[in-house]
């Protein structure tokens, strides 16, 4: 389809100030997405897409053991989510393009009382890219906020789920590539895409990444997403993918962000603590240098859904996670399929706030 002209940044809507909360605060549930077909996961019947609802559907399981999950699958694939996932996830029938709602889906943010709203970001298929289609997905955060009943948010920023990540204490992690590409954001300086993520998310301080993984610059790519390389695990502490291979391009990815990471503070003034998570032992699939990543886990009530490749540095992963979200259960899902199709765990997954303070 023809890339739809990338929009211009305009003022921000006045809005009462909102704060997004960690990942591991308490959830009151989680939003997936049910792969249609297309011409990422091919079409009705073939292997491949066999391939993405199996692997979608394992995760959406795997979390709905721990709190409550709900599917959003085109209507003419409603009845085909429902075969299966089973019984105890709810399906809401969503005209879609795709199945990646970390990006297309609401950011759900606190109000100051503690009731949720929702954060609509443009959604513009990651910097109007020939290969994406978002005439339906545009919508999709709008449809789930009003299928919660929460208010909604409107921004003029094109950004993605996946391009930012919070500590819930007023740190924000972005990447340059990401909200300053000239296919999202046009004319956008740091300062005008800062001011913008502040007033939606109630952060204060932005640390910027110069860039992501390899991979990520691909034709498929995100051109540069967080969730991939680094995520807060706690207040001032950021698990930090660690490529140890030099042959890998990735190699030198990790020194550059460790040494852009190392004498940064966050938002309440705290040297930030950087654990690094080991990258898989696999360095190439049939695409190439792959981006197998630790870092695009999810973390849901008392379980952390992290990504496995069958891999020795499967168990390692898992240690640090446990280590670095203590009382939280990690499980580990297969993600070799998901990421085949241009993702990770994090990517499909989308966290829904519980209210504070009693709040509706």
């Amino acid at each position: 389809m023809k890339p739809a002209p990338a929009p211009t940044a305009a003022a921000a809507e006045p809005a009462p100030a909102t704060s997004m909360p960690a990942e591991w605060d308490a959830h009151q549930g989680t939003w997936i997405a049910f792969p249609p077909p297309n011409d990422t996961f091919g079409g009705v019947g073939s292997p491949t897409l066999d391939r993405a609802r199996a692997a979608w559907t394992k995760v959406a399981q795997t979390i709905a053991r721990y709190e409550p999950v709900t599917v959003v699958a085109d209507p003419r694939d409603a009845t085909a989510a429902r075969e299966w996932l089973g019984d105890g996830i709810t399906v809401l029938e969503v005209p879609l393009d795709d199945a990646w709602l970390r990006d297309s889906g609401p950011t759900f943010v606190h109000q100051p009382d503690g009731s949720l709203a929702a954060v609509d970001w443009i959604f513009n298929g990651w910097g109007a890219q020939e290969w994406a289609a978002w005439d339906k997905d545009q919508d999709v955060a709008r449809t789930i906020a009003a299928e919660s009943s929460v208010p909604v948010r409107s921004s003029w920023l094109v950004n993605e789920g996946g391009g930012f990540h919070v500590d819930g204490e007023g740190t924000v992690l972005l990447t340059e590539t990401v909200q300053l590409d000239p296919g999202r954001n046009p004319g956008s300086t740091k300062d005008s895409v800062e001011a913008e993520i502040h007033a939606a998310l109630g952060t204060t301080k932005a640390i910027w990444l110069p860039r992501g993984l390899t991979r990520d610059y691909d034709e498929f790519g995100t051109r540069g997403h967080v969730d991939i390389v680094a995520a807060f695990a706690g207040p001032g502490t950021i698990l930090l993918h660690r490529q140890d291979d030099p042959a890998h391009p990735d190699h030198a990815v990790y020194l550059q962000l460790k040494a852009a990471l190392a004498s940064q503070l966050d938002a309440q003034g705290r040297p930030l603590r950087i654990i690094d998570v080991p990258a898989p032992t696999t360095l190439k699939d049939d695409e190439g240098f792959v981006d197998w990543s630790y870092i695009n886990h999810y973390v849901a009530n008392n379980v952390v859904v992290l990504c496995a490749f069958d891999d020795p540095n499967d168990a390692i992963a898992a240690g640090i996670l446990e280590r670095a979200y203590p009382g939280r259960t990690v499980e580990l899902v297969d993600a070799r399929d998901i990421f085949a199709f241009g993702g990770g765990i994090h990517c499909i997954t989308q966290q829904q706030p519980a209210a504070r303070g009693g709040a509706a």
